[in-house]
This record gives structure tokens, C-alpha cells and sequence, in this order.
């Protein structure tokens, strides 16, 4: 798997979630670990609109670091984001407070199937 065909995956996951009832501003970046699908992207909720980009996004509230197939458990909602940082599968930099706001996009996501 190369990182474009990660980044458009992953991208169709959180796409499906219906973000339009947070209106604090959220913004991650993903920082993938991988000799081939390795990379950078990043989620935000600006307005109630979610936007997933393949760019590194500097003015971040939080950095997660992972493997591909950590990252793809969790946008699939079958690896809980604070089980893998737990776990040591995941670290996270940054304000942890809206780190943790993750799993709620991912569980709208999961509601929006």
C-alpha cells in the first residue's frame, strides 16, 4: 500500500462522520510510520465542516504518530485511540483534552454508516 492509496482511505472513513454538531474548532495530524504508505495528513473541524488534507497542518491542537494499521483500526472504529496510546501503538503530542475528541469523531462516523 502506498501513502496515496492510505490517505484516500482513510480519508473515505472520516468522511462519513457528521461533525456538524461540534463547533469547537479540532485540529490533528497524523504522522504515519511506514517504509511505504508513510506520511503526513491532517483532520480538522472548522464550523461544524470536517476537512481531511494530505498536508502537514502547523497550528495543530494535537500530533498522533502511528503505523498504518493502527491508524486504519481506528478510523474503522475496531482499535479505541486510547487503548493504542495505552498500548504504546499510538503517541500523542499536544492537548490531550482534544486529543481525546478523536474517538468522538470516529464514533459519529460509526453513526453515520
Amino acid at each position: 500500500m502506498t501513502y496515496a492509496d492510505l490517505f484516500y482511505e482513510i480519508k473515505g472513513k472520516f468522511m462519513g462522520a457528521d461533525v456538524s454538531d461540534i463547533h469547537e474548532h479540532l485540529a490533528f495530524q497524523f504522522n504515519i510510520e511506514d517504509a511505504d504508505a508513510g506520511g503526513i495528513f491532517y483532520v480538522e473541524v472548522k464550523e461544524g465542516v470536517l476537512y481531511v488534507e494530505p498536508y502537514e497542518y502547523y497550528d495543530r491542537d494535537a500530533m498522533f504518530t502511528c503505523a498504518p494499521d493502527v491508524l486504519l483500526g481506528i478510523a474503522d472504529g475496531e482499535v479505541d485511540p486510547v487503548t493504542a496510546f495505552t498500548e504504546q501503538k499510538l503517541r500523542v503530542e499536544g492537548n490531550i483534552d482534544k486529543a481525546l475528541r478523536l474517538k468522538e469523531i470516529i464514533e459519529l462516523k460509526q453513526k453515520g454508516k
